[in-house]
């Protein structure tokens, strides 16, 4: 953990030579993220001292690859990074069963990493774009509970965000559906979607380019158009339907994918090597819990996710499915 108060000149120069080795990389975030050395250098000075002067944040880290995490995805908008940052403290804080003890010893993600249940592929795709995998019916439902689902999902995305391409390029998603259970379904509260949904749009700092769903069975087609409406307009423009494999292969190259679904790596051996990843990184992913902030000041953020102007009440099962 790198907190307050520890220079970081060599962070910082780190992620000046991964973009000077890579000028793709340095021209896309240029043209997208708006980011030069200056302004890079600019933003993160500007974010440590306004961590340093936060009267709520009492430990964050502010190493390079952490803050970049936000200020790329909001495009260098310091203000809306300083935003996005407060929310992800105070996410952690209030949904800890969610969004912390991200342990890959812990037997039960352990169990359910195994499984083949989340996985990011090995090769980027077209766009050079991280794409994280996901099989429903490698998830038992009747298992693991909900709180389980999200942790697996939290330990992979931590893993991966601090890396300078995934934070530039984004993110692909690729979920099959195909063992979709009503077990599935049910174990999630309308609150708790409404709320993980709001987590990932507003408070999670990835770039989500795209979205492909597969197999997505006919009794589940109303939760899909539930979550569909928590969606922002420019993520719902990044969600893609596929009724089967061949329709997803016109969408990702099959040679990224698992060998199960066309491509050339079986998932076991995907399964391994992200393990071996998480091991490595077992401490580091451990340490963000000492991360703190205090949540009792922050009412207008915390009321986002309070409020019962939705109305939603009871789980998927009080949803007429056909």
């Amino acid at each position: 953990m790198v907190i307050m108060g520890v220079s970081h000149e060599n962070d910082d120069e780190q992620q000046r030579n991964v973009l000077d080795a890579n000028l793709e990389l340095k021209t896309l975030a240029k043209v997208e993220l708006r980011e030069d050395d200056e302004t890079r250098a600019h933003a993160l000075a500007t974010m440590r001292e306004w961590i340093a002067k936060h009267p709520d944040i009492i430990n964050c880290r502010t190493d390079a690859p952490f803050l970049l995490r936000f200020l790329r995805t909001k495009k260098f908008s310091i203000l809306q990074a300083q935003e996005m940052l407060e929310r992800y403290l105070i996410i952690r804080e209030i949904y800890p069963n969610w969004f912390r003890q991200l342990d890959v010893l812990d037997s039960t993600i352990s169990d359910i990493l195994d499984n083949g249940y989340l996985v990011p592929l090995l090769e980027r795709d077209e766009f050079g774009r991280c794409v994280i995998f996901s099989n429903a019916g490698r998830f038992d439902p009747y298992k693991h509970t909900a709180a389980d689902m999200a942790r697996v999902h939290s330990l992979v995305v931590e893993s991966l965000m601090d890396d300078a391409e995934n934070q530039i390029r984004g993110y692909s998603y690729v979920n099959d559906e195909s063992g979709l259970l009503m077990g599935h379904i049910t174990m999630w509260s309308l609150t708790d979607i409404r709320n993980m949904t709001r987590c990932i749009q507003y408070s999670t700092p990835m770039r989500h380019k795209s979205t492909h769903l597969i197999n997505i069975p006919p009794y589940a087609t109303k939760v899909f158009e539930f979550v569909n409406s928590l969606l922002s307009d420019k993520l719902k423009n990044r969600l893609m339907f596929h009724s089967n494999i061949e329709e997803l292969h016109n969408s990702i190259n099959p040679k990224i994918l698992p060998k199960e679904y066309g491509g050339e790596v079986p998932l076991a051996d995907m399964i391994s090597e992200l393990k071996k990843k998480l091991l490595a990184k077992r401490e580091q992913l451990l340490a963000l819990d000492d991360m703190k902030i205090n949540v009792n000041k922050k009412g207008k953020i915390l009321s986002d996710f309070n409020d019962n102007q939705t109305g939603l009440e009871g789980s998927f099962r009080k949803l007429e499915v056909d």
